[in-house]
Order: structure tokens, then C-alpha cells, then sequence
């Protein structure tokens, strides 16, 4: 490749020239090629530890001018050939040019700009789009492709240099990041070390430091463990090796396989060996952090950020911290942990200006909203920079109406439409039936054609308490007021500005009747809510009358959604409840519907509407709790695990007690994925969910930790799980919210309380407080790490679940040992998600589908299946066995989809190496039979194949009718006993039994698929003597086969006419009917002339040209066994015993009778036919002579 000249100032070091004019030297590096010696050895070392391009390139050519002492590398190459290449072109296009110059400066700047001319050419042409990486990195990328082998596909994200424990002795060498691998190499005085791990074979993933390993990284697999060490900034490469590992999981997970941002905007200042993958995956991992941290909607993107300070008016205070501008949104957060959060969404914000700058407030920036507020920020860099970008996304940003405001809640407690239906009786003529809900009907919820369109349950159903007129109606108007001077001095709406005094708030429990309100808010629901009006009326309307498996899951569990509240005991909250779930289900087909999701929508609705509901629940499902409500429930898994790890570490003494008993798995399942709404009493979890909404997981793991810290002394004292689960299940069931106003609803106990004395209540908000006050230093970051380590471990151990699971399905009818078939299943796998990274399209991630059985998820097409065959096949066939790959594809793909799963892979696998001899033959003999044979192969395939499916339909239908005949009466006897039962019971259990297949039950072979097998066959043999000696055995068996067959058609030919004139005369004969001679000879010539011709095609000479003949007398006549044979010359029962003797004769050719055979090949030839054949036996006889 041509390179931008680079001054070289040695050019002897090193380097052997091997040829020079006076303006060109082209050398190569020393010890490289043969004889390289110990030179060669201290060469390439240096090579790998100073990441020398000459590793790559040993290759290079220099322009030197007569009296200067610099050199400039102007080109180099990786083999002589490319290298000569470039030399020549120097050598026929620059040098009569260059001896015209007299200045050696001129013809260095000439020598120069022409390269750099040709480079830019090669560029345009190579590149005509996308972000150029630096020429350092498109090395590294180069070296990497060489030295391991991979696609042009497979991209390179970053490089380091690092060391490589083996044993005690470290290598020093260059680890490449791809996106899709881990790779190493180190050369070290003739030492090479080469790795090559796959991101989906990662099971862990560790920063540690001991006394023999210095601070090092730790990658594990399932066979190994493997330590790197020396990084220049350990810190940067274990983060990009934990997000490209992250990738490799979410494709195990959900198919989500790495596509690179294309739309990344370019850095103002060139970055130096950067590379375009690499600033992707940093601004991916700020996207997701940004998101994060102010609950934001998945799609949102983070422009940049600064250092600014913010005015707080509630405490008249300037705090530092810094401001995130995106698309939609402008967002501080402070230095001080929870001191100040503030999110500004653009569609409210009316005025952006530069205020005057002073010495107090240097660059001020104030931005005003529609709710009247304004936020001043100061100590701004590059402000003016700032307010042209954030008035680009504000041009860009759609007009909202007035009616959008933050401010304005359709249930405000000043809003007189919520007194409309004090209380709806379950005869109430605006209670919703499912018929109707699910009707074709839509429902419009602008028109408050449904209450819960505009209002949640609770209001629906509240009844007159009593509470509301005591003390604890007193309690709630009191927490009403704090928020409302809450709002005077934070604000209200998405705006408020976020501090620790509103977590103060939150942990006293929200009011009613601003429950919902809140919820929207701290989740983040509001903004996608808003942002996409009408979309969930949409939903409710397109999945109107569709049923599939999440509806009916749906329907069976309506009627356990909190089946103790009033609300869910009526088809209003029903309907509703019905509607939510469904409209989720359509819109993430992915999830669907999961058991849980229904108990949480439940409780959802009875605080918000139904559009306020969904769009918490979307929240939940996809940003608050990732991965948990999916088929394999793993993100509660790995919660599960972050339990367990911080049960070790804050509660040594129990964390072994508990894993013991096997507590732990259980309990946090239910506690998680209900957030404790299915286990404590509703008043008491509907706390724990205000909590949730502001804090996140990291509220639900400490009240966890409380729970275990409070019954520590008890279950330290258990026995056995049981007893276990007793303790917290009892102790749950009376965590009471004394000051709740709402009637209380029966809780539904697990399990009753035992003993005469009264159970002893804990109260919700001293089990808050004490949660906070002995686990609050849970940091949200510790937990997004902690998820990391343990989603590897929970979705490798699912993988091998799905593994063992395959292996035992299949084991039973397969030859392989189940370590043989653990060790295919790996292929397999890997095969397929190879394809998914390299394959250049989604149509391989598209295939695997999470909710079918684990055998059914990975299943490969017929062109990774020919790349498996040819590694693992038994049956080598030259140049043919791709064909015969494809054949044995089309005969394991029983369901015509072009995809078969690992069970069908084995199956074809299984009768190749494990099966006996017969089963070895009746393979090879169908891969030459529809559907294995594709008939483009063979010209006539199709109407062979057609003739003899007719014959056999026939002869099956005589069969079937002659069955019916003998058990009709039978069955109309049958029919009128008691007892007809049973009889049809034996006859379902028949038709169940799986019929071994023998070599009669085989379907018969035409002419061209018997040509097809012998060119397989001949393709098989080697030239081994013991396998000639073979060849000659079968060769000189199928010609015999051929001599038999012609003798039969002599006399079989005239009584076939006869029978075909006498045919009008005999209709009421039950014969298969028979093809003309004329076709007959037709076809068969066509074919032995076709099969000459492609005998003609091989170079053969001595032995292998008397192969070929004797083949092809194979192939002129036995292969028309099979059609029907004439009754002059044979009885019923010679007839019967004939229908299946094709295919035996073929495969059990020592056991045939003369008889046997000239009967049953009578159709086969003709007269054209028979001459060529016998042309050819007679030539291969006096060449056997000979």
C-alpha cells in the first residue's frame, strides 16, 4: 500500500536491500523470509513489543535523492508480489521524469505530492462515505486482520498494549478489542502467543489486584481463566471491555446485535488514533448514563455537557454542578450528591437569552418556561456556543398547545369532573363487560365514553370513610399541605427542581390524591406521554379483537389481579385493566405479557388513568426494571444476584445461613418483580412503590437488606428453607400503614400467624427509615456495575440450561455421546451467531425467536450447514461435497423452511458416523431422492420423480382401499358396541408408534438419480489401492446389474405392447399404469447420452477413465428400476414381492436373483440405451483385459 511519505533517518537498521536506482531503494526486513536465524527471532520481538508496522508489512520502499542523508518511506506491502507492484509502477511512470529535475528538493516535493495524490485517489475511491479512522489505527486493523484471521466485517474498536500471564511468566504483546472478539499476540525471541476469545464465551469479567498478578484484568470462560496486566490506563480498557462484552450478552439475550451509530457527529478537533467505533461506544455509554440518571426516554441522545453553576431560589444559593444538553432536553445535576436535579424539557421553554456578564456571575444564561418559571445559570464556557446549539434543538423541537402544559392534570384536586362517579356498583350501567371491551368497537376515550379514561379507579371506587373525617384524614391533609409548599418553593410539574427535601417527602408517604401525578413525574412516564398523544388510543384500537398467546395469558389472569379490592371485583376495573395489558403486549411483542406485569398495571390503575397507567408501565418494563418481565425473567435474576452479593457484604453473618436453606432465590423473585405489592399488605406496598418511583432498584435491594437485618436472630435459628420462608412471610404480613385513609383491604395471607399472642405490627415508615439509615450508601453507579458482573454469570448459566436441555431432548435417538453432542451443540451455536455478526444483515438475529423451546432457538440455513458438513463430514467427496451438503440440508429440512435446528443437524450427522452399514446406505440412497435431490440437477429428475409418485399413490390407495374393505364391517360393529373406545384408542396408538424404516420401505429410484449416486460414489474413492480395488468390486457388480437388465428387456418389451393393447379390453384390471416405449427410449437415451458427455468432461486417464466407464454402465441401465413390470409374465404374489425389489437390489446387490432383476428393470432401457451400455461394458471388459 502506498503511505503519506514519513522521514526515515536508518535506513540500513534493520532492513536488507534488496534493490536501488537513484531514486528508489526497496528493502526488506531483517530475518524475515527463510533463514531467519537468531537476527530473525530478536527482529520479530522487537517487532511485536514496539508494534512495528513491519510486522505487517515487511516490505518497504524508500526515496532517497543522491547527496541528502533523509530517507522518506513512500510505500510498503506485506509480500514481494504487492511490493514488486509498486516498485514497477515507480520504475515505469517517475523516473524518467525525475532525472529531468536539477534541484533535489524539487524531486522530493515532486516525489511526495505525486504519492500523496495517488493516496487520495485510492481513498476516494474506497471510501466514498462514513468517518475515516486515523492511519495508526487502520494499521492496527490490518494487523489485527492478518494475524487472526478475520473478515473484512469484524472491526476493530481499540488496541492496547499489555502483558499476558502464562503460567508466571508474563508476555508482553498487543491486545485488539473487536467488536465481536478479544484478541492477543505476543512474539517473544521465537515464542509466539495467540488468542482469540469470543465476547459471547465470557463469563466473567474482573479488575482485581493480587500479590502475584499486579492490577490486572481478569476474563474468564467456561474452560479457562486468563489474565492481562501492564495497561498504560487499566481503567479505560476495562470499561470498553465490559461494554463490548455487554453487547455479546444482549445479543444472547434479545438478538441485539452491535450497529454502528452512523449519525454520530464529527469531533471539532481531529482525534488522534480514535477510531470511529471508539467514540461511538464512549458516547453510547453517556447516552445511557445521562438517560439514566434523570429518567429520561430511550431514544434520548446527550449533544455534550458543562461545568456551570445553577441560582437556586429556595435557598438562595449559586450551586455548582453541570448542565446536559440533548435533543429535548436541558438537565443539571450538582456536584453534591442529591443537593439540586432540575429537568428542562424544550417544548416548555418560551425564552433563551445571554444575560450581562459580572463579576459575580460571569457569562449568565437565563431560560424562562410556560409555567412562568426561570433558571439562571452562570460560569458558563464557550456560552455563546451553547445558546446556538440549544437554539438549533428548540427550531427543531415541535409547537406544543397551551393545553400540554406540565401544570395542567386532567385530575387536578380542583378539577370538579372527578366528583362526577362517586361510586360505581358492579350493576352500574357504565361498568364495561369484556365482550364490549374487546369488541370491534372502539372505545374513545377524548369523550369519556369510559370513566377510567380520565381518572383512576380509586376515585371511581372510593367510599365514604370515616377516616376521612378523623385523625388520619387529618394526617393526610397535613402531608397534602407540605407538598403544596413544596411546590410554592420548588415548583410544580417536570421542572420542579429535585433535592434532598423532596426525598424527605417521598420517604412520608405521597398523598392519594397526588400519588399519581408523582409517579408520572419521578418516573419519567409524563414526558413520553406527551410527547406521543393518541398513541396508546391507537394501540387500544389496532389490538381490538386480535387474539395470540399474551391475550389469552391475559384473560387467565384478569380475574387474580388483586382480586381482594373492590375495584378489580367489577368489570370496570376488569375492562380496564384488560385494556392496559393488551396495548402493552402489542406494542412490545418482545415481552408480551409476563405474570407479575398484571399485579402492578392493577395498582398503576387505581391512581392514574389508563393512558397514565401504560405509560408507567412502559417505564417500568423498559428503563426501571430492565430484562424483568421477559420470558426468562432476567433481570430479576440478576437482581437476584446483586441481593446475594450485598447480603455478603452488610450481613456476613446470615449470607451463609441463607444460602444454605436456598432462601434467597425464592424470596427475592416475589419481593422483586411485584415490588412487594404481592407479599405485604396493600396500604404498606403501595409505600414502598412511591419509594421505588423516585429511588429506583436501589430502594427495593435496601428495604430488602432491612427486612433480613430485622429477622436475623430467627432465621439464624431455622432448619430448613421452610421454616425460613415462615419468618419473613409472617413478619410481611404485618408491616402496617397506619395512617392510610383508604378502607383497608383484606390482605390475602400465605400464611397465618400462629401462637395465642397477637402478631407484633412493624410500621412501613420505621422500616423506611431504618432501611435508610443502615443502607443508604448504596450508590446507583455501584449497582449499574454490580448488574454488569451479574448479568454475564445469569445469562452464560441460562445458556448452559438451554444447552443441557437440547443435549437430554435429543440424546435419546442420537449415536453421539452426550459429551460429543455438548461439544456439536457449541459449534452449532457459534455458527449461527457467527452469521449474525458477519452475515451483513438482520436475517439471522430475525430467526431466533425467545419464546419458542430452547431447540427451536438457534437454527442455521443451508449455507452455514455446507461450512459444518465440510469441517465434520466422514464423507469426503472432493470437490462434490458441497453438493452433497446441500442435499443432505434438503433432507433434514422436513418442514420446507430452509432452516433446520440442532435435533435435525445431529440427526444427518448421527447416521454418518454412528449408524450401521445399512443405515449408512439408506442415507447415501436417499440424498439421490426428492426432496435431498434438487431436480435442477438432472434435466428429467422431475418427471421421473412425478411417474414413480404416482405409481406409489396408487399402489398405496389399492392398499388402502383393500384395508377399508376388511375393516369396514369391523368398524361398523365397533361402532355400535360400549366398548368403541377402546378400539379407536389402539388405532391412535398404532398410528403414534413410530414404524422403523427398513431398506423395502424405501421409495424407488429413477434413471437420473441413480446417475446422481454413482457420480457420488465415484467422487468418494481415493486413489488408495485398497479403495481401487473396491471401486472395481462395484463397478464390475453394476455392470452385471446392467447386462441382467438388458436380457429382462428383450422380454419384456413385446409383452408390454401387448398389455397396452390389450389395456381397453382389461379396464376393470387394477394395474399401474405404464409409460409409452417412445418416451421411455427418449428419456433413457437423452440420459446416457447427457452422462456420457460428463464422463467425457473428466481428465481421466488409466485407472480413473475405466471408473468412469464402468460407471457409467452402472448408471445406463439399472437405474430405471422401479417401473411397473408386466403381468404376462408374472403372478400376484411375484408382483407384490417386486414393489419394493428397486431399492433392495441397489443397496444388497449380493443377495439379487437374475430373475429378480431382468423383472424388475424392465422398463428401464431401450433399445439406445442398451447398445450404449453394452458398448460400454465391452469396452471396459477388454480394458480390464488388457
Amino acid at each position: 500500500m502506498w503511505l503519506g511519505p514519513e522521514e526515515v533517518l536508518l535506513a540500513g537498521a534493520l532492513w536488507v536491500t534488496e534493490r536501488a536506482n537513484p531514486f528508489f531503494l526497496l528493502q526488506r526486513r531483517r530475518g524475515h523470509g527463510k533463514g531467519g536465524g537468531l537476527t530473525g527471532l530478536l527482529v520479530g520481538t522487537l517487532d511485536v513489543v514496539l508494534d512495528s508496522s513491519a510486522r505487517v508489512a515487511p516490505y518497504r520502499i524508500l526515496h532517497q535523492t543522491q547527496d541528502s542523508q533523509v530517507y522518506w518511506a513512500v510505500a510498503c506491502g506485506s509480500s514481494r508480489k504487492e511490493i514488486t507492484k509498486h516498485w514497477e509502477w515507480l520504475e515505469n511512470n517517475l523516473l524518467q521524469t525525475l532525472s529531468i529535475f536539477d534541484n533535489e528538493e524539487d524531486i522530493t516535493t515532486f516525489v511526495k505530492g505525486k504519492i500523496h495524490g495517488i493516496i487520495a485517489e485510492e481513498n476516494k475511491n474506497e471510501q466514498p462515505q462514513g468517518e475515516e479512522d486515523p492511519g495508526k489505527f487502520k494499521e492496527a486493523e490490518l494487523k489485527m486482520r492478518k494475524q487472526f484471521g478475520m473478515p473484512e466485517v469484524e472491526k476493530l474498536v481499540n488496541y492496547y498494549s499489555c502483558s499476558y500471564w502464562k503460567g508466571r511468566v508474563p508476555r508482553q504483546g498487543w491486545l485488539y478489542l473487536t467488536v465481536n472478539h478479544l484478541c492477543f499476540y505476543s512474539f517473544l525471541l521465537g515464542k509466539e502467543v495467540t488468542l482469540v476469545i469470543q465476547w459471547v464465551d465470557v463469563t466473567q469479567l474482573e479488575k482485581n489486584a493480587t500479590l502475584l498478578f499486579p492490577e490486572c484484568i481478569k476474563v474468564s470462560t467456561r474452560d479457562n481463566e486468563l489474565y492481562f496486566s501492564m495497561f498504560l490506563n487499566i481503567n479505560e480498557t476495562f470499561k470498553l471491555m465490559e461494554q463490548l462484552a455487554n453487547i455479546a450478552m444482549r445479543q444472547l439475550l434479545d438478538n441485539e446485535s452491535f450497529l454502528q451509530d452512523k449519525s454520530l457527529p464529527k469531533p471539532r478537533k481531529p482525534l488522534k488514533n480514535i477510531s470511529a467505533l471508539k467514540r461511538d461506544l464512549d458516547a453510547r455509554a453517556k447516552n445511557e448514563c445521562y438517560r439514566a440518571t434523570f429518567r429520561l426516554p430511550k431514544d434520548e441522545c446527550l449533544d455534550g455537557h458543562t461545568d456551570c453553576t445553577l441560582w437556586t431560589p429556595f435557598n438562595k444559593m449559586h450551586i455548582p454542578g453541570q448542565m446536559f444538553v440533548s435533543n429535548n432536553y436541558i438537565c443539571f445535576a450538582s456536584k453534591a450528591e442529591e443537593a439540586c436535579h432540575l429537568i428542562i424539557p424544550l417544548r416548555e421553554v418560551t425564552i433563551v437569552e445571554k444575560a450581562d456578564s459580572s463579576s459575580v456571575l460571569p457569562s449568565p444564561l437565563s431560560i424562562s418556561t410556560r409555567s412562568k418559571m426561570t433558571f439562571f445559570f452562570a460560569n458558563l464556557k464557550d456560552r455563546d456556543f451553547l445558546v446556538q446549539r440549544i437554539s438549533d434543538f428548540l427550531q427543531r423541537t415541535p409547537s406544543k398547545k397551551p393545553c400540554g402544559s406540565d401544570r395542567e392534570w386532567k385530575w387536578n384536586l380542583a378539577d370538579p369532573g372527578c366528583e362526577e362517579v362517586p361510586e360505581l356498583p358492579s350493576s352500574s350501567p357504565l361498568a364495561v363487560s369484556p365482550t364490549a371491551a374487546l369488541s370491534n368497537r372502539p372505545v374513545n376515550f377524548c369523550a369519556g365514553e369510559v370513566p377510567t379514561a380520565s381518572q383512576g379507579l380509586l376515585k371511581l371506587f372510593r367510599r365514604n370513610s370515616e377516616e376521612l373525617l378523623g385523625p388520619k384524614g387529618a394526617k393526610e391533609k397535613m402531608k397534602e399541605e407540605s407538598w403544596n409548599i413544596h411546590f410554592f418553593e420548588y415548583g410544580r410539574g417536570m421542572c420542579m427542581y429535585r433535592t434532598a427535601k423532596t426525598r424527605e417527602l417521598v420517604q412520608k408517604g405521597i398523598p392519594e390524591n397526588l400519588r399519581g401525578e408523582l409517579w408520572l413525574l419521578f418516573s419519567g412516564a409524563w414526558n413520553e406521554m406527551v410527547t406521543h398523544p393518541g398513541y396508546y388510543a391507537d394501540l387500544v384500537e389496532k389490538s381490538m379483537g386480535k387474539y395470540n398467546l399474551a391475550t389469552e395469558e391475559i384473560e387467565r389472569d384478569l380475574h387474580r389481579s388483586m382480586p381482594e379490592h373492590p375495584a378489580f371485583q367489577n368489570e370496570l376495573g376488569i375492562a380496564a385493566l384488560r385494556r392496559v395489558l393488551t396495548a402493552y403486549a402489542f406494542r412490545n411483542p418482545t415481552i408480551g405479557y409476563c405474570q407479575a406485569m398484571n399485579i402492578v398495571t392493577s395498582v398503576l390503575l387505581l391512581y392514574c388513568n389508563e393512558e397514565e397507567a401504560f405509560w408507567l408501565l412502559v417505564a417500568l418494563c423498559e428503563r426501571m426494571l430492565p430484562d424483568y418481565y421477559n420470558t426468562r425473567v432476567v433481570g430479576a435474576l440478576v437482581d437476584q444476584g446483586i441481593f446475594e452479593e450485598l447480603t455478603r457484604e452488610y450481613l456476613p453473618q446470615l449470607a451463609e445461613k441463607m444460602q444454605d436453606l436456598g432462601v434467597i432465590s425464592t424470596i427475592s423473585l416475589s419481593w422483586f418483580l411485584t415490588l412487594f405489592l404481592s407479599v405485604m399488605p396493600f396500604e404498606s406496598a403501595v409505600v414502598i412503590v412511591d419509594c421505588f418511583f423516585y429511588e429506583g432498584i436501589k430502594f427495593i435491594l435496601q428495604v430488602s437488606l432491612a427486612i433480613l437485618d430485622a429477622n436475623m436472630e430467627k432465621l439464624l435459628q431455622c432448619s430448613d428453607e421452610g421454616e425460613a420462608m415462615t419468618i419473613l412471610g409472617r413478619y410481611l404480613d404485618n408491616v402496617v400503614n397506619r395512617q392510610s385513609v383508604s378502607p383497608p383491604i383484606p390482605h390475602l395471607h400465605a400464611l397465618l400467624t400462629s401462637g395465642d399472642d397477637p402478631p407484633l405490627e412493624i410500621d412501613i415508615f420505621e422500616l423506611i427509615k431504618t432501611s435508610y439509615e443502615k443502607f443508604s450508601n448504596l450508590k446507583a453507579d455501584d449497582i449499574e456495575q454490580m448488574r454488569f458482573k451479574q448479568r454475564l454469570k445469569v445469562i452464560q448459566s441460562l445458556e448452559d440450561t438451554a444447552k443441557k436441555s437440547v443435549v437430554r431432548a435429543v440424546s435419546s435417538d442420537i449415536g453421539f455421546s452426550i459429551e460429543e453432542l455438548e461439544e456439536l451443540y457449541v459449534v452449532f451455536k457459534a455458527k449461527y451467531l457467527m452469521s449474525c455478526y458477519w452475515g451483513n444483515n438482520r436475517a439471522a438475529a430475525a430467526r431466533r425467536d425467545q419464546s419458542l423451546p430452547y431447540l427451536e432457538q438457534y437454527r442455521i440455513d443451508m449455507e452455514q450447514f455446507k461450512d459444518l458438513f465440510i469441517s465434520l463430514t466422514p464423507w469426503s467427496c472432493g470437490a462434490h461435497t458441497p453438493v452433497l451438503a446441500g442435499r443432505l440440508f434438503r433432507l433434514l429440512d422436513e418442514n420446507r423452511d430452509s432452516l433446520i435446528n440442532f435435533k435435525e443437524f445431529v440427526t444427518g450427522m448421527s447416521g454418518m458416523y454412528h449408524g450401521d452399514l445399512t443405515e449408512k446406505l439408506k442415507v447415501l440412497y436417499k440424498l439421490h431422492l426428492p426432496p435431498a435431490l434438487n431436480p435442477e440437477e438432472t434435466e428429467s429428475a422431475l418427471e421421473a420423480t412425478s411417474y414413480f409418485t404416482e405409481d406409489v399413490t396408487t399402489e398405496e390407495t389399492q392398499e388402502d382401499k383393500g384395508r377399508r374393505n376388511e375393516n369396514g364391517p369391523e368398524k361398523e360393529e365397533k361402532g355400535t358396541s360400549p366398548q368403541d373406545y377402546r378400539y379407536y384408542l389402539r388405532i391412535w396408538a398404532k398410528e403414534k408408534e413410530s414404524k422403523k424404516e427398513t431398506i423395502k420401505d424405501l421409495p424407488k429410484m429413477s434413471q437420473e438419480q441413480f446417475i446422481e449416486l454413482c457420480k457420488t460414489l465415484y467422487n468418494m474413492f481415493s486413489e488408495d489401492p485398497v479403495e481401487q480395488e473396491l471401486y472395481h468390486a462395484i463397478a464390475t457388480v453394476a455392470s452385471l446389474l446392467l447386462r441382467i437388465g438388458e436380457v429382462g428387456k428383450k422380454f419384456s418389451n413385446r409383452p408390454m405392447r401387448k398389455s397396452e393393447d390389450c389395456k381397453a379390453n382389461n379396464t376393470q384390471d387394477p394395474v399401474s399404469e405404464e409409460e409409452s416405449p417412445t418416451s421411455e427410449q427418449s428419456q433413457n437415451s437423452a440420459v446416457e447420452q447427457q452422462h456420457q458427455t460428463d464422463c467425457e468432461d473428466k481428465t481421466c486417464v488409466g485407472a480413473q477413465s475405466e471408473k468412469t466407464q464402468q460407471e457409467n454402465q452402472t448408471l445406463g441401465d439399472g437405474s430405471g428400476e422401479g417401473q411397473s413390470s408386466p403381468l404376462q409374465l408374472l403372478s400376484d404374489d411375484e408382483t407384490k414381492d417386486d414393489m419394493s425389489m428397486s431399492s433392495y437390489s441397489m443397496v444388497s446387490t449380493g443377495s439379487l436373483q437374475c430373475e429378480d432383476i431382468a423383472d424388475d428393470t424392465v422398463l428401464v432401457g431401450c433399445e439406445g440405451s442398451s447398445s450404449a451400455a453394452r458398448s460400454l461394458g465391452n469396452s471396459h471388459s477388454r480394458r480390464s483385459l488388457a
